[in-house]
């Protein structure tokens, strides 16, 4: 694999942060909650993308798996 310096950058980053917080993601999660609220941006919440039903059944069939029905 290839070292690739601006994967290595958000990875080193990510490490750092999640050191801040004693990598527990309660606290991690938290910050990131604060930090929105404190935002001057807009935050905006899309509705979920469900898989039309026909699309499912050609999928299901040209790859032989299966979708769990949740509704």
């Amino acid at each position: 694999m290839i070292d690739d310096p601006v994967v290595e950058e958000v990875r080193a980053y990510r490490q750092a942060h999640a050191a801040r917080f004693n990598y527990d993601l309660a606290a991690i999660f938290a910050a990131l909650v604060e930090r929105q609220k404190s935002s001057s941006r807009p935050v905006i919440n899309r509705p979920s993308r469900r898989i039309p039903e026909t699309l499912k059944a050609e999928i299901l069939h040209a790859s032989g798996a299966s979708f769990s029905s949740q509704k």
